[in-house]
């Protein structure tokens, strides 16, 4: 079976003529990035070094494993002290409060001491010899602190107040950011048809030299076992999407994880327990028309479950899929949202 996602509105706009397929591609954020793109003949801009410019701007910002990033100089700073925010650093933390705070803490931008004690932050991995899942006692030791350490978003005066010992974590977020960036930058630059990635986040935009829209294959599972029986609807299969003025994202429990045993330790922690989910979401996909709010809102909704996150996602308008493990296979539901762009 296969599935078909195509946008509602779309720009029958084509390239300039002349335009031909130009890719592009390099490393950050410790994974791959990659454009292609309807290059017109007009534009002769170095477009490989201006899009890892960008990015590497974005890690200098962002990055929780770069020592010298401001985000790991606030982490680090004293207690009242205030740090005034660049655009993007600002733009990302703005909207990562407002989804925590629209998701119930579902999502939390400031989770950096959990993902840490789980052993997913830049050190005490849960790779190294002689890690050890935390204790009880540790998680709601955590939990405590996180709550008396709320992180203060001035957006009047673009600043960040650091309360003590808040420590932000947006590798939920900032590939999506980054995404986002890259279609900017191209924009800027003359090109209008293009489709990036970064790690295998999505953006597209227009269509291909010769008008067939970007087509991308939704993300499935590598370790995934039989399709199974869904009450919410047909087995799993492929789904391929036209990015045409849409971004995807996908957050999943095989991305990175550890064994306790039988269990499947997953780095997608819950904010609110302070423990990885046990609700057995192996995937949750976002199409949403910025790949920041997929990148947020994917993570969120596999946090909150199946039946909740589809509430959730339903009340707002969101396009989200969900693979539910289950018997050895794999059910699938979908949002109103993701129906609706179904062909």
């Amino acid at each position: 079976m296969r599935d078909v996602l195509v946008p509602h509105a779309i720009d029958l706009a084509l390239p300039a003529p002349g335009s031909r397929l130009r890719e592009a591609g390099g490393l950050t954020m410790g994974t791959s990035w990659s454009a292609r793109m309807a290059l017109p003949p007009a534009v002769t801009a170095d477009l490989d070094a201006l899009l890892q410019r960008e990015l590497d701007a974005i890690v200098a910002q962002m990055s929780h494993w770069d020592e010298d990033s401001l985000l790991s100089r606030y982490n680090r700073a004293d207690a009242g002290s205030w740090h005034a925010l660049p655009s993007g650093f600002f733009e990302v933390i703005d909207f990562g409060l407002r989804v925590h705070e629209d998701t119930a803490g579902a999502y939390d931008p400031a989770a950096g001491a959990l993902v840490s004690l789980w052993g997913f932050g830049p050190t005490r991995r849960h790779s190294h010899a002689g890690f050890a899942p935390p204790s009880a006692s540790a998680v709601a030791d955590a939990l405590a602190r996180r709550a008396e350490a709320t992180p203060r978003l001035d957006r009047a005066g673009r600043r960040l107040l650091q309360p003590g010992s808040a420590q932000l974590d947006f590798s939920a977020i900032a590939k999506g950011y980054a995404v986002d960036r890259l279609g900017a930058c191209l924009e800027q630059a003359g090109v209008r048809h293009y489709l990036v990635e970064v790690g295998g986040e999505l953006r597209g935009a227009g269509v291909k030299p010769g008008g067939e829209p970007w087509w991308v294959e939704i993300e499935g599972l590598p370790d995934a076992g039989p399709d199974a029986g869904a009450d919410a609807g047909a087995a799993p299969g492929q789904v391929v999407a036209a990015l045409h003025g849409l971004a995807v994202a996908t957050s999943g429990d095989y991305r990175n994880y550890f064994h306790q045993g039988a269990r499947r330790v997953s780095h997608t922690l819950d904010p609110r327990s302070g423990h990885p989910i046990a609700n057995r979401v192996a995937s949750c996909t976002v199409v949403a028309s910025t790949c920041m709010a997929a990148d947020a809102l994917s993570t969120a909704l596999t946090v909150m479950g199946a039946e909740d996150g589809i509430a959730f996602a339903d009340t707002r308008g969101i396009a989200a899929r969900y693979l539910v493990r289950r018997d050895g296979g794999l059910v699938q539901h979908t949002s109103a949202a993701w129906r609706d762009l179904l062909q």
